[in-house]
């Protein structure tokens, strides 16, 4: 598509919800180029500005690498289409995005994953270990959420959000991964850094030795920490770069 031309969404949506869009389709394929895609089977969601509590969530059945500006579906908060798209919406996974968001009005964005790393570190029955600088970012705040099976059961959402409650990363047993972001860019910073803390930690499991902790007055003061490293700007600090990295690779999720 030229850049210049718009596609049919576009003219159908404000100028900030085609922002968003954009970012989200953007975070889809940041997601995928890092190799934290299940197949199609996880989803990031964003709320859209205004009053209507519609969201942006992806076509069930694209690859991240495949989503675009375009191709995201909005629905409301019961999950109907508010534009029409050819694509499904996954329930189960919509189950989770709207029980985050309905609670949490201070989210614009909710990003989980399935990888061998978190999958493994959220089997562990101590959960994550403060044994690296990446824990610190986390242990900070930092829930957990016990397995309840697929999540398809709308019962499942008042105590997944009573366990969430105002934490930025949260940990569903047995499951995965999900953090959650003033924005786009915050939410995949968080989980840049819960998937990196994960994989520390399996690493440092399979050496075998004792693992050295992390002074717990570390943790308490990491809030500070992370802004200066930011210079306060939190995701928006590397969002830039990392849009250009994907640029570099495949500007097509601006379509």
């Amino acid at each position: 598509m030229n850049a210049s031309t718009p596609t049919e969404i576009q003219k159908l949506v404000s100028a900030e919800e085609w922002q968003l869009r954009v970012d989200l389709a953007a975070c889809y394929r940041l997601v995928a180029l890092y190799g934290w895609s299940d197949l199609v089977f996880t989803h990031i969601s964003a709320r859209v500005p205004g009053p209507e509590h519609h969201f942006l969530i992806n076509p069930y059945g694209l690859m991240f690498d495949e989503i675009t500006a375009s191709s995201l579906i909005k629905v409301d908060q019961d999950c109907n289409k508010v534009i029409d798209s050819p694509y499904p919406v996954n329930p189960a996974g919509f189950v989770i995005h709207s029980a985050v968001h309905a609670a949490r009005e201070d989210v614009q964005c909710v990003l989980h994953t399935h990888t061998r790393a978190g999958i493994a570190v959220s089997a562990q029955k101590n959960g994550v270990l403060p044994i690296s600088q990446q824990s610190t970012f986390v242990l900070a705040s930092l829930a957990y959420h016990d397995y309840e099976g697929v999540a398809f059961r709308d019962d499942e959402k008042p105590r997944l959000q009573a366990d969430m409650g105002s934490a930025n990363f949260l940990m569903l047993r047995n499951h995965g991964l999900l953090t959650v972001g003033k924005t786009v860019a915050d939410a995949f910073l968080s989980m840049y850094t819960f998937e990196n803390t994960c994989q520390i930690q399996i690493a440092a499991q399979a050496g075998g030795g004792e693992l050295t902790q992390v002074d717990p007055r570390i943790v308490d003061g990491v809030g500070h920490a992370m802004k200066v490293q930011t210079g306060g700007m939190g995701g928006a600090f590397v969002w830039p770069s990392l849009i250009r990295k994907l640029d570099r690779v495949d500007g097509s999720y601006k379509d």
